[in-house]
Protein backbone atom coordinates (compact mmCIF):
# COMPACT_ATOMS: atom_id res chain seq x y z
CA UNK A 1 0.00 0.00 0.00
CA UNK A 2 1.24 3.23 -0.82
CA UNK A 3 2.59 6.02 2.15
CA UNK A 4 -0.04 8.94 2.64
CA UNK A 5 0.82 12.11 1.18
CA UNK A 6 1.88 14.64 3.48
CA UNK A 7 -0.32 17.74 4.35
CA UNK A 8 2.12 20.02 4.40
CA UNK A 9 0.01 22.70 5.01
CA UNK A 10 -1.25 20.78 8.21
CA UNK A 11 2.24 20.32 9.14
CA UNK A 12 2.88 24.26 8.61
CA UNK A 13 -0.01 25.17 10.92
CA UNK A 14 1.55 23.16 13.99
CA UNK A 15 4.82 25.71 13.80
CA UNK A 16 4.26 29.17 15.16
CA UNK A 17 7.63 29.95 13.47
CA UNK A 18 6.77 29.41 9.84
CA UNK A 19 3.80 32.37 9.92
CA UNK A 20 6.31 34.99 9.89
CA UNK A 21 6.80 34.52 6.53
CA UNK A 22 10.59 33.42 6.85
CA UNK A 23 11.82 30.42 4.56
CA UNK A 24 13.22 28.12 7.02
CA UNK A 25 16.09 26.56 5.21
CA UNK A 26 18.56 26.04 8.02
CA UNK A 27 16.86 22.82 9.03
CA UNK A 28 20.49 21.60 9.50
CA UNK A 29 21.65 23.88 11.90
CA UNK A 30 18.54 23.40 14.09
CA UNK A 31 14.99 22.82 13.00
CA UNK A 32 11.66 24.44 14.27
CA UNK A 33 9.55 23.20 17.07
CA UNK A 34 5.87 22.32 16.29
CA UNK A 35 3.36 23.81 19.30
CA UNK A 36 2.91 20.58 21.22
CA UNK A 37 6.78 20.43 21.96
CA UNK A 38 6.31 24.17 22.81
CA UNK A 39 2.99 23.52 25.09
CA UNK A 40 4.90 20.32 26.37
CA UNK A 41 7.64 22.65 28.03
CA UNK A 42 5.50 24.98 29.76
CA UNK A 43 3.44 22.82 30.93
CA UNK A 44 6.07 20.94 33.07
CA UNK A 45 7.25 24.35 34.49
CA UNK A 46 4.63 25.71 35.35
CA UNK A 47 2.43 22.10 36.63
CA UNK A 48 5.65 19.76 37.36
CA UNK A 49 8.67 21.66 38.44
CA UNK A 50 10.99 19.47 41.06
CA UNK A 51 13.86 18.20 41.52
CA UNK A 52 13.67 13.64 41.74
CA UNK A 53 13.23 11.90 44.73
CA UNK A 54 10.94 14.07 46.98
CA UNK A 55 7.79 12.32 48.90
CA UNK A 56 5.53 15.49 47.40
CA UNK A 57 3.47 15.26 43.94
CA UNK A 58 5.22 17.18 41.79
CA UNK A 59 8.66 16.01 42.65
CA UNK A 60 6.86 12.37 41.91
CA UNK A 61 5.69 13.83 38.26
CA UNK A 62 9.27 14.54 37.55
CA UNK A 63 10.42 10.92 38.38
CA UNK A 64 7.80 9.81 36.18
CA UNK A 65 8.44 11.91 33.37
CA UNK A 66 11.95 11.32 33.39
CA UNK A 67 11.50 7.48 33.17
CA UNK A 68 9.18 8.11 30.62
CA UNK A 69 11.59 10.26 28.78
CA UNK A 70 14.01 7.12 28.64
CA UNK A 71 11.24 4.98 27.19
CA UNK A 72 10.52 7.15 24.65
CA UNK A 73 14.32 7.92 23.74
CA UNK A 74 14.56 3.83 23.39
CA UNK A 75 11.29 4.06 21.08
CA UNK A 76 13.21 6.11 19.08
CA UNK A 77 16.43 4.51 18.45
CA UNK A 78 15.58 1.13 18.62
CA UNK A 79 16.86 -0.09 22.47
CA UNK A 80 16.32 -0.65 25.90
CA UNK A 81 15.19 2.41 28.35
CA UNK A 82 18.42 1.30 30.33
CA UNK A 83 20.88 1.96 27.31
CA UNK A 84 20.18 5.67 26.63
CA UNK A 85 21.79 8.80 27.96
CA UNK A 86 20.57 11.83 28.07
CA UNK A 87 22.85 15.63 28.19
CA UNK A 88 23.44 19.02 27.68
CA UNK A 89 24.15 18.27 23.98
CA UNK A 90 25.34 15.82 21.59
CA UNK A 91 29.13 17.36 22.11
CA UNK A 92 29.14 17.51 25.74
CA UNK A 93 27.68 13.93 25.85
CA UNK A 94 30.45 12.93 22.97
CA UNK A 95 33.29 14.11 25.37
CA UNK A 96 32.18 12.50 28.32
CA UNK A 97 31.53 9.08 26.83
CA UNK A 98 35.07 9.26 24.76
CA UNK A 99 36.58 10.04 28.32
CA UNK A 100 34.40 6.81 30.38
CA UNK A 101 36.18 5.10 27.41
CA UNK A 102 39.47 6.31 27.78
CA UNK A 103 39.54 4.59 31.20
CA UNK A 104 39.90 1.14 29.34
CA UNK A 105 42.52 2.33 26.83
CA UNK A 106 46.60 2.44 26.58
CA UNK A 107 49.19 4.53 24.65
CA UNK A 108 49.69 3.56 21.37
CA UNK A 109 45.80 2.28 20.77
CA UNK A 110 44.27 4.10 17.68
CA UNK A 111 40.90 5.72 16.85
CA UNK A 112 39.65 6.11 13.49
CA UNK A 113 37.55 8.83 11.86
CA UNK A 114 36.01 10.02 8.91
CA UNK A 115 37.12 13.43 7.07
CA UNK A 116 33.27 13.52 6.71
CA UNK A 117 32.61 13.85 10.60
CA UNK A 118 31.44 17.00 12.27
CA UNK A 119 34.03 18.52 14.82
CA UNK A 120 31.68 16.92 17.51
CA UNK A 121 33.17 13.46 16.49
CA UNK A 122 36.13 14.42 15.80
CA UNK A 123 37.58 16.77 19.00
CA UNK A 124 37.05 14.69 21.80
CA UNK A 125 38.75 12.02 20.62
CA UNK A 126 41.95 14.62 19.25
CA UNK A 127 41.54 15.17 22.99
CA UNK A 128 41.46 12.18 24.26
CA UNK A 129 44.67 10.82 21.79
CA UNK A 130 46.20 14.40 23.34
CA UNK A 131 45.88 12.60 27.49
CA UNK A 132 46.48 9.56 26.70
CA UNK A 133 48.89 9.50 24.06
CA UNK A 134 46.72 7.50 21.46
CA UNK A 135 46.51 7.80 17.35
CA UNK A 136 43.81 9.52 15.83
CA UNK A 137 43.68 8.26 12.09
CA UNK A 138 41.94 10.15 9.23
CA UNK A 139 39.75 8.10 6.74
CA UNK A 140 39.45 9.95 3.43
CA UNK A 141 36.24 11.07 1.67
CA UNK A 142 36.22 11.18 -2.31
CA UNK A 143 35.72 13.97 -4.43
CA UNK A 144 32.11 13.40 -4.21
CA UNK A 145 32.14 13.58 -0.83
CA UNK A 146 31.44 9.50 -0.27
CA UNK A 147 33.95 7.54 2.20
CA UNK A 148 37.20 5.43 0.86
CA UNK A 149 36.00 2.46 2.22
CA UNK A 150 38.99 0.90 0.89
CA UNK A 151 41.21 3.19 3.00
CA UNK A 152 39.67 2.23 6.00
CA UNK A 153 40.15 -1.08 5.73
CA UNK A 154 43.65 -0.17 5.00
CA UNK A 155 44.02 1.58 8.03
CA UNK A 156 42.26 -1.04 10.60
CA UNK A 157 44.81 -2.89 12.65
CA UNK A 158 44.75 -4.68 15.83
CA UNK A 159 45.40 -1.57 17.71
CA UNK A 160 42.27 -0.03 16.38
CA UNK A 161 39.97 0.35 18.69
CA UNK A 162 36.94 2.84 17.38
CA UNK A 163 35.72 3.77 14.09
CA UNK A 164 33.85 6.90 14.53
CA UNK A 165 31.56 7.82 11.61
CA UNK A 166 28.34 9.80 10.83
CA UNK A 167 25.03 8.25 9.37
CA UNK A 168 24.62 11.63 7.70
CA UNK A 169 26.95 14.93 6.45
CA UNK A 170 25.75 18.09 7.89
CA UNK A 171 27.19 20.19 5.28
CA UNK A 172 26.62 17.59 2.21
CA UNK A 173 23.87 15.37 3.06
CA UNK A 174 26.02 12.25 1.98
CA UNK A 175 24.86 9.23 3.88
CA UNK A 176 27.87 6.67 4.48
CA UNK A 177 27.27 2.83 3.99
CA UNK A 178 26.97 2.51 7.63
CA UNK A 179 25.93 -1.30 7.64
CA UNK A 180 29.73 -1.47 5.77
CA UNK A 181 31.78 0.32 8.58
CA UNK A 182 30.10 -1.17 11.21
CA UNK A 183 30.83 -4.60 9.88
CA UNK A 184 34.20 -3.44 9.24
CA UNK A 185 34.85 -2.31 12.61
CA UNK A 186 33.76 -5.27 14.55
CA UNK A 187 36.24 -7.38 11.77
CA UNK A 188 38.65 -5.62 13.28
CA UNK A 189 37.54 -5.90 17.05
CA UNK A 190 36.79 -2.13 17.41
CA UNK A 191 33.48 -0.50 18.67
CA UNK A 192 31.23 1.16 15.99
CA UNK A 193 30.72 5.09 16.96
CA UNK A 194 27.86 6.56 15.31
CA UNK A 195 26.97 10.13 14.78
CA UNK A 196 23.13 10.15 14.09
CA UNK A 197 22.90 13.99 14.44
CA UNK A 198 21.82 14.68 11.18
CA UNK A 199 20.35 11.54 10.08
CA UNK A 200 17.66 11.58 12.67
CA UNK A 201 15.19 14.09 11.13
CA UNK A 202 15.16 12.32 7.91
CA UNK A 203 14.67 8.81 8.54
CA UNK A 204 14.13 6.18 11.21
CA UNK A 205 17.10 5.12 13.41
CA UNK A 206 17.68 1.06 14.65
CA UNK A 207 20.63 0.69 16.63
CA UNK A 208 20.30 -2.70 16.43
CA UNK A 209 19.68 -3.39 12.76
CA UNK A 210 22.41 -0.81 12.52
CA UNK A 211 24.69 -2.96 14.85
CA UNK A 212 26.13 0.54 16.70
CA UNK A 213 27.80 0.25 19.96
CA UNK A 214 27.30 3.89 20.83
CA UNK A 215 25.29 6.58 18.57
CA UNK A 216 24.35 9.82 19.50
CA UNK A 217 21.95 12.60 18.20
CA UNK A 218 20.21 15.62 19.15
CA UNK A 219 16.60 16.74 19.68
CA UNK A 220 16.62 20.37 18.85
CA UNK A 221 17.21 18.42 14.91
CA UNK A 222 14.55 16.89 14.83
CA UNK A 223 11.82 19.27 15.81
CA UNK A 224 12.77 19.11 19.83
CA UNK A 225 14.71 21.18 22.00
CA UNK A 226 17.92 21.64 22.97
CA UNK A 227 19.30 18.43 24.30
CA UNK A 228 21.18 15.85 23.50
CA UNK A 229 20.43 12.00 23.50
CA UNK A 230 23.18 8.73 23.40
CA UNK A 231 22.34 4.97 23.01
CA UNK A 232 24.85 2.69 24.66
CA UNK A 233 25.30 -0.97 24.55
CA UNK A 234 24.32 -2.26 27.84
CA UNK A 235 27.28 -4.14 28.36
CA UNK A 236 29.70 -1.58 27.53
CA UNK A 237 28.11 0.50 29.44
CA UNK A 238 28.48 -1.41 32.48
CA UNK A 239 32.10 -1.84 31.92
CA UNK A 240 33.12 1.79 31.83
CA UNK A 241 33.57 3.46 34.73
CA UNK A 242 31.32 6.80 35.05
CA UNK A 243 32.45 10.62 35.67
CA UNK A 244 30.38 11.00 38.63
CA UNK A 245 29.40 12.18 42.09
CA UNK A 246 29.01 9.45 44.38
CA UNK A 247 25.32 9.49 45.86
CA UNK A 248 24.39 9.41 42.17
CA UNK A 249 22.74 6.22 41.37
CA UNK A 250 24.16 3.24 39.10
CA UNK A 251 20.99 1.85 37.62
CA UNK A 252 19.96 2.56 35.08
CA UNK A 253 23.02 1.77 33.57
CA UNK A 254 22.42 4.69 31.58
CA UNK A 255 21.96 7.26 34.03
CA UNK A 256 25.34 6.81 35.39
CA UNK A 257 26.70 8.94 32.57
CA UNK A 258 23.84 11.77 33.31
CA UNK A 259 25.95 14.26 35.05
CA UNK A 260 23.63 16.59 37.15
CA UNK A 261 19.82 17.24 37.35
CA UNK A 262 18.43 16.54 33.74
CA UNK A 263 16.71 19.54 32.12
CA UNK A 264 13.16 17.95 33.15
CA UNK A 265 11.27 19.95 31.08
CA UNK A 266 13.28 19.72 27.46
CA UNK A 267 12.10 16.05 28.29
CA UNK A 268 9.18 16.75 28.37
CA UNK A 269 9.42 18.53 24.69
CA UNK A 270 11.56 15.83 23.40
CA UNK A 271 8.44 13.26 24.05
CA UNK A 272 6.32 15.64 22.67
CA UNK A 273 8.88 15.63 19.29
CA UNK A 274 8.94 11.61 18.95
CA UNK A 275 5.28 12.12 19.12
CA UNK A 276 4.92 14.81 16.39
CA UNK A 277 7.42 12.34 14.35
CA UNK A 278 4.99 9.46 14.99
CA UNK A 279 2.05 11.12 13.98
CA UNK A 280 3.26 11.35 10.53
CA UNK A 281 5.13 8.66 9.66
CA UNK A 282 8.89 8.31 8.31
CA UNK A 283 7.18 7.16 4.84
CA UNK A 284 5.63 10.78 4.38
CA UNK A 285 8.10 12.61 5.22
CA UNK A 286 11.02 10.67 3.43
CA UNK A 287 8.56 10.85 0.26
CA UNK A 288 8.11 14.76 0.61
CA UNK A 289 11.78 15.84 1.08
CA UNK A 290 13.04 13.60 -1.63
CA UNK A 291 10.50 15.62 -4.13
CA UNK A 292 12.27 19.05 -2.36
CA UNK A 293 15.38 17.71 -3.07
CA UNK A 294 15.16 16.63 -6.43
CA UNK A 295 13.58 20.08 -7.10
CA UNK A 296 16.34 21.89 -6.14
CA UNK A 297 18.81 19.85 -7.68
CA UNK A 298 17.08 19.71 -11.64
CA UNK A 299 16.45 23.66 -10.76
CA UNK A 300 20.05 24.71 -9.48
CA UNK A 301 20.88 27.53 -11.65
CA UNK A 302 24.62 27.29 -13.49
CA UNK A 303 26.28 30.04 -11.46
CA UNK A 304 25.76 27.61 -8.27
CA UNK A 305 28.44 25.10 -7.94
CA UNK A 306 27.53 21.93 -6.22
CA UNK A 307 29.98 20.01 -3.50
CA UNK A 308 28.62 16.58 -2.88
CA UNK A 309 26.46 13.51 -4.63
CA UNK A 310 24.19 15.49 -7.61
CA UNK A 311 21.21 13.17 -7.09
CA UNK A 312 18.93 12.18 -4.24
CA UNK A 313 20.02 8.69 -3.61
CA UNK A 314 22.72 7.98 -0.80
CA UNK A 315 21.92 11.41 0.62
CA UNK A 316 19.24 13.69 3.35
CA UNK A 317 17.91 16.90 1.53
CA UNK A 318 21.15 19.43 2.44
CA UNK A 319 23.12 20.76 0.33
CA UNK A 320 26.18 22.78 0.14
CA UNK A 321 27.50 25.20 -3.28
CA UNK A 322 28.93 28.48 -3.94
CA UNK A 323 27.44 31.33 -5.93
CA UNK A 324 30.42 32.22 -9.06
CA UNK A 325 31.48 35.89 -7.35
CA UNK A 326 30.02 35.93 -4.45
CA UNK A 327 31.22 35.24 -1.14
CA UNK A 328 29.37 32.51 1.19
CA UNK A 329 28.15 34.90 4.24
CA UNK A 330 27.17 38.10 1.11
CA UNK A 331 25.29 35.09 -0.33
CA UNK A 332 23.35 33.89 3.18
CA UNK A 333 23.00 37.76 3.83
CA UNK A 334 21.58 38.84 0.37
CA UNK A 335 19.26 35.35 0.63
CA UNK A 336 17.40 36.53 4.12
CA UNK A 337 16.95 39.95 3.01
CA UNK A 338 14.59 37.99 0.77
CA UNK A 339 13.21 35.92 3.52
CA UNK A 340 15.47 32.81 2.96
CA UNK A 341 17.37 31.23 5.84
CA UNK A 342 20.59 29.57 4.87
CA UNK A 343 23.58 28.91 6.72
CA UNK A 344 27.14 29.67 5.12
CA UNK A 345 30.71 28.92 6.55
CA UNK A 346 32.19 25.36 7.81
CA UNK A 347 29.00 24.30 10.17
CA UNK A 348 31.84 22.76 12.82
CA UNK A 349 32.37 20.34 9.39
CA UNK A 350 36.17 21.50 9.25
CA UNK A 351 37.65 18.45 7.85
CA UNK A 352 35.30 17.96 4.78
CA UNK A 353 35.09 21.43 3.98
CA UNK A 354 39.71 21.47 4.81
CA UNK A 355 39.57 18.22 2.41
CA UNK A 356 37.27 19.93 -0.84
CA UNK A 357 39.61 23.68 -0.17
CA UNK A 358 36.59 25.48 0.52
CA UNK A 359 38.24 27.19 3.87
CA UNK A 360 38.34 29.72 4.48
CA UNK A 361 34.95 31.13 4.24
CA UNK A 362 33.01 27.51 3.68
CA UNK A 363 29.94 27.11 1.53
CA UNK A 364 26.74 28.18 1.54
CA UNK A 365 24.29 25.70 2.79
CA UNK A 366 20.51 24.68 1.96
CA UNK A 367 18.88 22.31 4.31
CA UNK A 368 15.02 20.87 3.78
CA UNK A 369 12.80 19.12 6.08
CA UNK A 370 9.35 18.02 5.78
CA UNK A 371 7.60 21.20 7.23
CA UNK A 372 9.57 23.46 3.93
CA UNK A 373 7.62 23.33 0.79
CA UNK A 374 8.30 23.27 -3.23
CA UNK A 375 7.05 27.02 -3.41
CA UNK A 376 10.40 27.60 -0.73
CA UNK A 377 12.43 25.61 -2.71
CA UNK A 378 11.38 27.89 -6.09
CA UNK A 379 12.16 30.80 -4.15
CA UNK A 380 15.53 29.95 -3.05
CA UNK A 381 16.19 28.91 -6.65
CA UNK A 382 14.85 32.37 -7.91
CA UNK A 383 16.95 34.28 -5.49
CA UNK A 384 20.27 32.22 -6.45
CA UNK A 385 19.59 33.37 -10.27
CA UNK A 386 19.20 36.45 -9.35
CA UNK A 387 22.42 36.49 -7.09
Amino acid sequence: MAAAALDVDAVRAQFPALSSGMAFLDAPGGTQCPLSVIEAIATYLSDSNANLGGAFPSSRRSDELVERAHAVAAGFLGCRSEETVFGQNMTSLNFALTRALGRTLSAGDEILVTRLDHDGNIAPWLELARDLDLSVRFVEIHDDTTVDLDDLERQLTERTRVVAFPLASNAFGTMPDAARLVELAHAAGALAWGDAVHFAPHGPIDVAELGVDVLLCSPYKFFGPHLGLAFGREELLRSWRPYKVRPAADQPVGSRFETGTLAHELLAGFIAAVEYLESLGWDAIRTHERALGQRFLEGLPDCCALFGLATTEGRVPTFAFRLDGVAPREAAERLAERGLAVWDGDYYAFEPMTRLGLQPGGAVRAGFVHYNTLDEVDRLLDALAEL
